[in-house]
């Protein structure tokens, strides 16, 4: 081996070291796993929009101030469901915040209509509301788990595409930009629903 032999294959190893520091696999590896993530979070969501018309059949016998809360989750059920987002769209935060605040609707309803529904004995004694009532409740869980992961991953993204030398890669090569995580959009989440059982 000549001495041009080695300091070109040490050459072409530092090249191919360099190329991988900057970004050249990590970057499209964390926006995959970001869009993973977020498959995830839609999955759950699609899940628990399933549930709903199970909830209205269960609940039909219902007294008529939970039937207009039983209404407005359809309707919420339906507005979320019209709202869709890909995987390109995960850095747009109109978007993002208008699939939250979708979502937040549905959720609101469906906490004050469970709490209603504590009122009436006849329908928690029901066994098919007390395991819809299970299944919502792992539902609302495992989107709180999805939801966290994905957020979890678009830092872990939006940070490699913002730090050296991965931003030589992103910037130039991807043309990376950060993704949007998941806010949470209800409008009075933080406050408790008042519940009316006397009908007026």
């Amino acid at each position: 081996m000549t001495i041009t032999n080695m300091l070109r294959g040490a050459f072409v190893a530092m090249a191919a070291l360099s190329l991988a520091a900057c970004g050249i696999n990590s970057v499209p590896a964390a926006e995959e796993q970001a869009k993973a993530k977020w498959a995830d979070v839609e999955a759950q969501f699609q899940r628990r929009s399933n549930l709903i018309p199970n909830l209205a059949e269960v609940t039909k016998g219902a007294a008529e101030s939970e039937r207009a809360i039983l209404t407005e989750v359809t309707e919420a059920r339906a507005r979320a469901t019209s709202v869709n987002i890909t995987a390109d769209d995960l850095d747009d935060p109109a978007k993002m915040e208008q699939f939250a605040a979708a979502q937040g609707q549905i959720s609101q309803g469906l906490g004050r209509l469970l709490a209603s529904f504590e009122a009436y004995p006849q329908i928690q004694s029901n066994q098919n509301f007390l395991a819809l009532q299970s299944q919502l409740e792992g539902t609302e869980n495992r989107i709180a788990v999805a939801i966290r992961d994905y957020n979890e991953a678009v830092r872990q993204y939006n940070t490699t595409i913002r730090t050296f030398p991965d931003i030589i890669g992103a910037k130039v090569i991807h043309g990376a930009k950060p993704l949007v995580p998941y806010k949470a959009a209800t409008p009075g989440a933080d406050v408790a629903p008042t519940l009316n059982m006397t009908g007026n």
